[in-house]
Parts: structure tokens; C-alpha cells; sequence
């Protein structure tokens, strides 16, 4: 029995008016222009000038777990508490991914030359531990209780929990491994020469591999050169890469609609009762009671922004910006839950969406297929390229890239979820009064600096701690 109903489309009269609407050159103009110079750049220069102690106090070893970009914040934290502890990092370990089953290692996504090259003049950095510490591996951890693992540091701990709690592990036995290890690193009180440390690493250590690149570029090229036809429409494109229509630009739209995010949010996506009983089930089984259903009714949680956007209601936010039929799309996204079915309606408003297997051949994709880590690379490579990029829904790769862009002062669009939830609930909104609502919701929501706050992560918002006036 199908677990779900394909739903209708939810929003038919804003279906049909984006359909048929009337986009002026004027505001197409200004959606593709580049964001201007905020006056802030990258701190390349660290406040002192780092050198390597001249004794290590022994090795740190991490074990990461999570998805990609959860990965890549351990990563920047693990460099930065080897600083803390004066020790030498041991090339971390990626943990098998229970979501996507995927077993790559650093080596298979990231340039390890590369990684230890940058951070040379900071923290000593090797592949492997020493012969003598061979017997520190994921393995040995996981059969025992043993005295050099550090399974309490709490989440967001202080350098100083670091110095009194694994220094002297490290100082007794040499070596010490820290696992769990994701987000146990604070983002506030620490030293401003650790924290660019750590956007050192996140912004230029962290290099993908060359099969990656490789991929990743020529997914761009194809998506500012390609020219395409639509056949039954009057759809024209010819991408000559200079106009300000979006001719030869592109935008990446993160669709994070996978059945883990639908049945977390315990919101209504339209497929019927059979789809909310299959979630609810799934929910029970992949968290085991942790995650509880909601005490709010549907329409409380999308009035309070809580709910992720459908591939309709995305389609029809982008439609409202004004991106037209004849818009670039690229759909970044490990798997849709529903499937074609669920994003008939984003189709059908830009059919010329693209993803990676449109785009490259099973070929070029053979090195990186079945392997969701290569895969989330290759799709964070291209979305890092794009004139812009925009999320459905706030989460690691979201968060990742508007810090990334931020960076490199590139457009990020942020959709405004409590401005949203309440505009898709009213059924009676015309066209007009949406679009107006949706230009207006999101005028300083395009990719404007943010400047960090208290216990917001330094790798969404990397000014001012990461960034300077320039």
C-alpha cells in the first residue's frame, strides 16, 4: 500500500496567476545584480603572528558524526581544540552515516595535502598516529570502557573545560580520543585568534577533492552555457552569459524535503492520512520517542513559520521574487520525499530545473554515485559557484552556506518562514497582495552582513569575529 496520496496542488489560484504573471525587466534587473561591497572582507591576518610550541603534548584524535556539513563544523572545532591543548590532530575520522549509509572517509571528500599545508603554521596535523599508537582506533572504542577516550565534553564546552578535563588525559597517556565530538566547541569567550582560526579551516582548508571539482565545475559550465528549448511553450533561452535577465546565471535551490525533515516537523504536506500515520510511524522508529508529535495543531505550526516549505510553496516564493519560467534552476537535494510527484508543481513553474543526473552523464557521475557525502559536496561545490543560492528550510547546509557566502559576499536568499506560514494559510490571497508581501518580507533577507550575537554560530555569521571593515 503507497504510504501516501499524491497531493493536488495546494495553492491553486497563486498557482495560476504565477503562471501567466508579467515580470518587469526592472525587477529582473535588480533580483540577478550582484550584492554590492558592505564594506567588510575576509581577516586574513591573524591579530598575532602564529608559530608551531616546540613540543606537542601528544596526539587528539576526533570522531565525527552527522552528515557533511555537521562534519565540516567538527572539523573546524577539532583544529581549534589541538590549538587549545598545544597537541598534534590526527586527520579525524567520519563515522558511517546512519541516515545515508555512507562510509567515505576525509580522505575520500577533502584534499588532505591541503588541509594540513594551510594549517601548518598553526596546529601540527598527520595522517595517521605513530606505530606506537596504533591501537587507537574507532574499533578499540567501541568494544570497552578505555581511559583515553573523552566521551563527557559537553556540548559548546569553554577552551577552559578543554585544558582541565583532557589535558591531563593527553599529558598521562599520550593520546586522547573525543567522541561524541559534534558541537562541543563554544562560539562565545574564546580568543578571536581561535575563532578565525577556526574560518581559517572552514573557508580555506577545507578543499574538496579533485574528482569533486572536477564534477562540480562542469555542472556550472553547463548550467551558464547550455541553451535551451522548451517544446509546446514559448519559452526561448539563450544563455549568452551577459544579460540581466538571468542569461547565463543560475540559482541553486536547497530542497531539503527528505522524509527525515517531513516526518521531524510533524506538519500536514497533503498526502491524505495514510502519509501521516507512515510519518508518525517513521518518527517512532528512527528516534525512538525522542522526538515527540506535536501539541500544535497544522495551522498553529505553519502560522508560527514552523513547517518546511513544499516544492509547491518554494516554487510559487521564487515565482514572487521574480524568477520567470526562463530562470536556471539547480535542485540541490539528496532525495525528495514523494518523489517526482511532489515537485510536478515546482516543475511546472521552471522547467528548466536541473540536478546532477540532468546534467552530467552516469559516467561522470560513476565516481560519486552511491555515496551521499560526495554527493552533498558535489552540490555544495555548485551552490557555493551560483549568482544565488536559497534554502527551503533552515539546516546544516543551509547554515553552512549563508556563513560561506557571506564570506565571499555572494546573494543568499533567507525565506522569511513566519512571514510565509501565515500568507500560505489564508486562501482568499490574491496574486498581487502575495507578491507584494513576499518583495517586501524579504528585501533584507538577500544576503545583507548579519553580525553574530550571542551563542549563534560563527560559521553562519562570520562577522565580525572573522571578518573586518574594510
Amino acid at each position: 500500500m503507497q504510504e501516501w496520496i499524491a497531493p493536488r496542488p495546494r495553492h491553486l489560484p497563486l498557482l495560476k496567476a504565477a503562471l501567466t504573471r508579467h515580470i518587469p525587466v526592472r525587477q529582473q534587473s535588480g533580483l540577478w545584480a550582484p550584492l554590492p561591497d558592505q564594506g567588510w572582507k575576509a581577516c586574513n591576518e591573524p591579530t598575532i603572528v602564529s608559530s608551531l610550541p616546540a613540543k606537542s603534548q601528544g596526539y587528539i584524535q576526533v570522531f565525527l558524526d552527522g552528515g557533511l556539513n555537521q562534519q565540516r563544523m567538527g572539523l573546524c572545532d577539532a583544529v581549534a581544540v589541538a590549538k587549545i591543548l598545544n597537541a598534534t590532530l590526527v586527520v579525524p575520522h567520519l563515522d558511517l552515516n546512519p541516515v545515508w549509509q555512507d562510509s567515505s572517509s576525509f580522505s575520500d571528500i577533502f584534499d588532505v595535502d591541503h588541509f594540513i599545508n594551510v594549517l601548518s603554521n598553526e596546529v601540527k596535523i598527520v595522517k595517521e598516529p605513530p606505530n606506537e599508537y596504533s591501537w587507537s582506533t574507532r574499533e578499540y572504542y567501541a568494544t570497552g570502557i578505555r581511559p583515553t577516550r573523552i566521551k563527557t565534553a559537553p556540548v559548546h564546552a569553554s577552551a577552559q573545560w578543554y585544558q582541565d578535563n583532557v589535558l591531563p588525559v593527553l599529558q598521562s597517556y599520550g593520546i586522547v580520543a573525543i567522541a561524541p565530538f559534534s558541537h562541543r566547541l563554544a562560539f562565545d569567550q574564546l580568543p578571536i585568534d581561535l575563532q578565525r582560526l577556526r574560518c581559517k579551516v572552514n573557508f580555506e582548508a577545507l578543499a574538496f577533492v579533485r574528482d569533486v571539482k572536477v564534477l562540480g565545475e562542469l555542472i556550472v559550465n553547463r548550467l551558464r552555457k547550455t541553451k535551451h528549448q522548451v517544446l509546446g511553450s514559448e519559452l526561448r533561452v539563450n544563455n549568452d552569459g551577459s544579460g540581466n535577465d538571468g542569461s547565463g546565471k543560475y540559482v541553486v535551490l536547497h530542497l531539503r524535503f527528505d522524509k527525515d525533515m517531513a516526518a521531524h516537523s510533524d506538519c500536514d504536506f497533503g498526502g491524505g492520512k495514510a502519509e501521516k500515520l507512515a510519518l508518525a510511524k517513521y518518527r517512532q522508529v528512527l528516534w525512538q520517542g525522542r522526538v515527540l508529535n506535536s501539541q500544535f495543531t497544522d495551522d498553529e505550526l505553519r502560522s508560527q513559520g514552523r513547517c518546511p516549505l513544499t516544492p509547491e510553496e518554494i516554487g510559487l516564493l521564487l515565482s514572487a521574487l521574480g524568477f520567470s519560467n526562463s530562470t536556471r534552476l539547480y535542485l540541490a537535494s539528496h532525495k525528495v520525499y514523494g518523489g517526482e510527484a511532489r515537485i510536478a508543481t515546482l516543475k511546472q513553474l521552471f522547467p528548466l530545473m536541473e540536478d546532477k543526473k540532468t546534467l552530467a552523464s552516469s559516467e561522470e557521475l560513476a565516481k560519486v554515485e552511491g555515496r551521499a557525502s560526495l554527493l552533498a559536496a558535489v552540490d555544495y561545490y555548485v551552490s557555493l559557484k551560483s549568482d544565488i543560492f536559497i534554502s527551503a528550510s533552515p539546516g546544516n547546509m543551509h547554515n553552512a552556506l549563508v556563513g560561506h557566502r557571506a564570506y565571499l559576499n555572494l546573494k543568499t536568499i533567507r525565506p522569511n518562514m513566519v512571514l510565509l506560514g501565515p500568507l500560505f494559510l489564508n486562501k482568499s490571497m490574491v496574486w498581487s497582495d502575495f507578491e507584494a508581501a513576499v518583495l517586501n518580507g524579504h528585501r533584507n533577507r538577500q544576503g545583507q552582513i548579519r553580525l553574530r550575537k550571542e551563542k549563534q554560530s560563527i560559521f553562519t555569521y562570520p562577522a565580525p569575529d572573522c571578518m573586518c571593515k574594510s
